[in-house]
């Protein structure tokens, strides 16, 4: 029987925060994206290319944006990896996610994010997979999670852990590596660092969970991230398409289409990077 969604997951679902910036786009968007991708891949005329990937995290309830999203990535053909939560998929919804990109499946890549996405912490910032759990929950999790997309999603499991929030603690790491887990993706700096030979496939730009008070200012940091992050070589950026409205749609087509046409930058998820 299919656990159903509790009240706090609903509530993520049905009524997400909408970041300010996308509630006040600039009007010269598309020039400060095609300038801001352009000055990025100069740095890579006499080095050899860069690499951008994406992460879209929350994924197992399908809908319109969620529709949308893939829509966008498959008619650019630019690859995709898709954190999924366990807990809130069935058979079901994984027919419905599935048919979106049946087209362009050799673009994305399926790995787990958490168990529930459900915060176990009392105090300081969240975690499912922290201090404030003992080992043996910790480790049941992680294998429940790992088994139901294996059943559901057969050969199309990919076996990275995104954990929610991007952080979990020491232990989780090394079951990850017991449990020959490809690679774990969390935030670039991310600490504690995760054990010799499991790769950390970092994200720093996070579109839409960007909390700020000046919407100007907060585009202004955007595009200075952007810039900085894909000059850098490896530039990870992580998608929330329950945060996404009109605006925010519009930036990413914009995005995937300056990023496409750049000489000197490669597009590439997980399964590429490990």
């Amino acid at each position: 029987m299919v656990r159903r969604l509790d009240q706090q997951e609903l509530e993520k679902i049905m009524k997400p925060y909408i970041s300010p910036i996308w509630r006040q786009p600039p009007s010269d968007i598309v020039a400060r994206i095609e300038v801001c991708i352009r000055d990025a891949g100069t740095h890579f005329e006499n080095t050899g290319p860069g690499y951008v990937y994406f992460r879209a995290d929350d994924v197992a309830v399908p809908g319109r944006q969620y529709y949308r999203m893939m829509e966008l990535f498959s008619n650019y053909r630019v690859p995709l990896s898709l954190a999924v939560v366990p807990a809130w998929l069935t058979p079901e919804r994984w027919n419905s996610i599935q048919k979106t990109g049946l087209r362009s499946s050799s673009l994305w890549c399926w790995h787990q994010h958490g168990w529930r996405h459900f915060n176990h912490e009392t105090e300081g910032r969240n975690q499912e997979f922290g201090s404030g759990r003992i080992f043996s929950e910790i480790k049941q999790d992680l294998l429940k999670g790992r088994q139901r997309l294996e059943d559901i999603l057969g050969n199309h499991f990919y076996a990275v852990f995104t954990p929610p929030w991007n952080r979990c603690n020491l232990e989780t790491l090394e079951l990850l590596k017991e449990y020959r887990y490809l690679a774990v993706s969390r935030n670039y700096g991310a600490l504690p660092p995760p054990p010799e030979k499991l790769p950390d496939l970092c994200v720093d730009i996070d579109l839409h969970t960007r909390k700020v008070k000046d919407p100007v200012s907060g585009w202004d940091r955007l595009f200075k991230a952007l810039k900085k992050d894909i000059s850098s070589g490896r530039c990870g950026i992580v998608l929330h398409h329950q945060k996404m409205n009109a605006a925010a749609f519009d930036f990413l087509d914009i995005l995937l289409k300056a990023l496409k046409q750049s000489k000197n930058i490669v597009l590439v998820n997980f399964k590429d990077l490990v």
